[in-house]
């Protein structure tokens, strides 16, 4: 199974990714995972792509697919993969539909993951997060037993600094512009199927797997 899981940050894509890794027995790749993987290793593009990320500039798509054409082809990713934050864009997912063509393969499925905006910021700016053991909490629906103490580690809980109001909305404005040509791209392509996130974890997990055929 071959998918790329769509959504706006706080939609709750790490929280449904977890199941499907378990459920699925297929390896969640993000961008920001394989550029560190790549850079660890000191690999000929991992050491590409270094040079971008320390002068600031953006990673070209032919470097990130180039790093993606060397995950997929990963043993544990033989029986498929969950893409998260990667395609961003339109050349992207079109590089990507070529990189699985030549591999004689392709996506089964785009999932978004849709939930309202003042949803998404309520979620957002009400994040904590333990720095020592990367524990998260929220405020709301999921306080630590103790005001500003982490339950895991006993360490002290923070709002990151991209979870504030000015920043969140900053972030949601970028994801959606842009992330509206995907949509009609993998809608064109009769692939895309969007899922209400709005609602509880049970509920939006049983509408993924619908979405899924599974």
């Amino acid at each position: 199974m071959r998918l790329v899981l769509l959504g706006a940050p706080g939609c709750g894509k790490g929280t449904h990714s977890a199941w499907m890794i378990a459920e699925y027995g297929i390896p969640q790749i993000s961008t920001g995972d394989i550029l560190r993987e790549a850079v660890a290793r000191g690999s000929e593009l991992g050491t590409l792509a270094k040079r971008y990320m320390d002068s600031g500039a953006l990673v070209p798509d032919d470097v990130i697919l180039g790093l993606m054409r060397e995950r997929i082809a990963a043993p544990d990713a033989a029986k498929g993969f969950i893409l998260d934050g990667f395609p961003r864009t339109i050349p992207q997912a079109e590089g990507l539909g070529k990189l699985l063509s030549q591999q004689g393969t392709r996506l089964d499925r785009v999932v978004k993951i849709d939930v309202p905006r003042e949803e998404l910021v309520s979620r957002l700016t009400s994040r904590r997060v333990c720095p020592d053991c990367k524990a998260v909490y929220n405020v709301n629906f999921r306080p630590p037993r103790q005001e500003g103490v982490c339950d895991a580690c006993g360490g002290r809980i923070v709002q990151r600094a991209d979870d504030t109001e000015e920043t969140v909305l900053s972030r949601l404005g970028v994801y959606e512009q842009q992330t509206a040509p995907l949509v009609s791209y993998y809608q064109a392509q009769k692939l895309l199927a969007v899922v209400d996130g709005g609602r509880g974890f049970e509920e939006t997990k049983v509408a993924i797997k619908a979405a899924l055929g599974a």
